[in-house]
C-alpha cells in the first residue's frame, strides 16, 4: 500500500498509469477470488484503497489547476470500466485457450 503522500509527488501520467494498473490487479484478484481460495484476501481492500486515493488526488489537482471541467468523475469511471472490460476479455480468452 502506498501512502497518499507519495501518489502527490507523481504526476498526472504516472498517476493514470498507476490507476489503471491498480484496477487491473483488483480484477484479477476479483476473478481469482470467485473461482479460487485467495491467500490474502485484504489485499482486495488494500488495492481498493489505492484506487480511490489516487482518484481523490486527481480530482485535489484538477480542482486546484481549475480544469474542474475537462474531466468528470463520470468519465474516470468509464476510463475504469473500459480497463475491466480489456482484462475481462483478457481473462476470457486465457480460460478459453485452457479448455
Amino acid at each position: 500500500m502506498t501512502k497518499a503522500s507519495e501518489y502527490r509527488q507523481m504526476n498526472d501520467e504516472q498517476l493514470t498509469h498507476e490507476l489503471r494498473q491498480l484496477v487491473e490487479e483488483l480484477f484479477r484478484l476479483t476473478v481469482q477470488a470467485a473461482t479460487e481460495r485467495l491467500d490474502a484476501p485484504s489485499n482486495l481492500r488494500k488495492l481498493r484503497r489505492d484506487i480511490a486515493r489516487i482518484k481523490t488526488i486527481q480530482r485535489e489537482q484538477e480542482l486546484a489547476s481549475g480544469a474542474a471541467d475537462s474531466e468528470t468523475p463520470q468519465e474516470a469511471d468509464e476510463v475504469q470500466d473500459e480497463v475491466q472490460d480489456e482484462v475481462q476479455d483478457e481473462v476470457v480468452e486465457a480460460v478459453a485457450e485452457e479448455s
